[in-house]
């Protein structure tokens, strides 16, 4: 009896040994999260209420809500434990929208940037305490006079402790845009994937287990050179290495942005091999999504399909929730 007992027991311990958590990530552009007063020294005059565009209060509040109802909708038990979000205008915005919006619920705390963008977008990580413990922040600037073009968004680098005990290295980032044309902007978003590829290298030199999670806006596409060459994040493999990057939006046939009727990805999730082989943090590893909710997309009049509903075309208020699609990825994390 004492040892079946035992036996029993052995089994149970076991069992809670390698139980594990879902922990989903989530990355979101949110099109232009303005509030409603001037930042001095940004050129945000495009979003106040006496603007061409009337950016207003209630637009402003209702913009708050739609964010909030994307993040609540792709919770299953619980909301994501991170949220990496890019085109916010600053503290207040993220303020309002942890305090003082649906979400307010969730508890969420934050960092962000506040980089030398002209217009004063930035990027940011929304985080759950009970699952992710802040340990340390960076803010990753991208330096002037290299290319010959305007201050770009900084790369946030945060790092934190998992329920398993473990590091995760998260990068958040926001590439320079293809304003002006796509071979006159690729040097710059060489350039910033080459001090990002430099400081996730770091990383992985001096990390036992280099769990490292990159998400952002690359506004380049899986195969373009910024991502394929210079960062080598290339399509994961049934043998990774665990100090190589590898995309996991990099197979997907659908796409996270639509132009003239085309869709493609230019929201990334790029993870080390040794996050993506299970190896301590997390016993799973599930398919990265593109979450393509229906309350998302409205019908294209010109190309015809569907498209993201966004908040203006131009200058006109359309009252949609962004030009992007939200992406996402599970682990498990052992405890």
């Amino acid at each position: 009896m004492k040892k079946l007992f035992l036996l029993i027991y052995m089994c149970c311990l076991t069992a809670f040994v390698h139980a594990g958590q879902p922990f989903r990530v989530m990355f979101y552009n949110v099109e232009n999260l303005f509030d409603t007063q001037h930042d001095e020294g940004k050129n945000d005059y495009e979003f106040l209420p006496d603007s061409p565009k009337a950016w207003t209060y209630a637009r402003y509040q209702d913009k708050l809500n739609k964010i909030a109802k994307v993040i609540i909708a792709t919770s299953k038990e619980n909301v994501p434990d991170l949220v990496g979000l890019c085109e916010v205008e600053n503290d207040r915005c993220l303020t309002d929208l942890t305090e003082h919006s649906p979400l307010r619920e969730a508890g969420y705390r934050y960092v962000m940037t506040a980089s030398r963008d002209e217009r004063g977008i930035d990027v940011a990580l929304l985080y759950q305490r009970s699952t992710f413990r802040l340990i340390d922040k960076e803010m990753i600037q991208i330096p002037l006079g290299i290319v010959n073009l305007p201050p770009t968004r900084d790369i946030l680098h945060v790092v934190g402790q998992v329920l398993s005990g473990d590091t995760l290295d998260v990068f958040v980032c926001h590439m320079p845009s293809r304003a002006g044309g796509e071979e006159k902007s690729k040097p710059y978003r060489r350039l910033t994937s080459q001090i990002l590829r430099a400081r996730a290298d770091s990383v992985m030199s001096i990390r036992h287990h280099p769990n490292v999670l990159i998400m952002g806006d690359f506004n380049d596409y899986p195969k373009d050179e910024a991502i394929y060459k210079i960062l080598e994040a290339k399509k994961p493999k049934l043998f990774v290495k665990s100090r190589k990057l590898y995309n996991l939006m990099s197979d997907r046939k659908d796409g996270t942005y639509r132009y003239r009727g085309e869709w493609g990805i230019l929201d990334q999730l790029i993870v080390s091999g040794y996050l993506l082989k299970g190896h301590a943090i997390c016993t799973r590893y599930k398919n990265a999504q593109i979450l393509r909710y229906p309350f998302l997309l409205e019908e294209d009049d010109r190309y015809g399909g569907e498209v993201p509903s966004r908040t203006y075309f131009g200058k006109k208020y359309h009252g949609g929730y962004s030009d992007h699609l939200p992406v996402c990825v599970d682990f498990e994390i052992k405890y």
